[in-house]
């Protein structure tokens, strides 16, 4: 941006304090991007505008470049992974993306640990798939789990029901 806009952008970060501030803002607000997702938002931003872009419209940008191959950004994607019921597989996943980097980080952490632990986790493996996606890799849809049609035994009887029960009743001493 710096090169991109010079006057604008020593004007707008006049003093090394003032930059340094303003850096860890937009690192704050773009944490959840990948670095080749912001620098083509940059790109995206300056081929758009003679203007030094705004945090808002370079994150605005992101979630374009991200919207464009059908990717969430990462804390809706983490909050998906999170909050999918189970079987995750057989979920109606906004992006197949979404539920690897959940396999990944693991479902049973996603579900049980807070969201400060487990956030850095998921985005480190979804940010990697996201660029896999955005590199031009397709992943596939989960398979998904289903039960077989009919079981190869025939159903039990009445009686043998009753024989089970009272075996089990036995056992439990019941």
């Amino acid at each position: 941006m710096e090169l991109a806009y010079h006057n604008q952008f020593h004007k707008a970060f006049a003093s090394e304090q003032n930059e340094q501030m303003a850096k860890q803002l937009w690192f704050d607000t773009l944490r959840g991007f990948s670095a080749a997702v912001i620098l083509d938002a940059c790109r995206a931003a300056i081929a758009e505008s003679e203007y030094l872009p705004s945090l808002h419209k370079l994150h605005f940008h992101c979630t374009r470049q991200m919207a464009r191959f059908g990717l969430p950004d990462t804390l809706s994607a983490y909050q998906e992974a999170c909050n999918a019921p189970s079987p995750k597989a057989n979920f109606a996943w906004s992006h197949p993306a979404v539920y690897y980097a959940g396999v990944a980080s693991g479902w049973q952490m996603l579900s049980g640990e807070p969201q400060a632990r487990m956030l850095p986790l998921f985005e480190q493996h979804y940010q990697r798939l996201c660029e896999r996606v955005m590199q031009g890799e397709t992943l596939p849809n989960p398979e998904q789990v289903r039960l077989p049609r009919q079981s190869d035994r025939p159903p039990l009887s009445g009686e043998q029901n009753q024989r089970r029960l009272a075996e089990l009743r036995a056992q439990l001493k019941l």
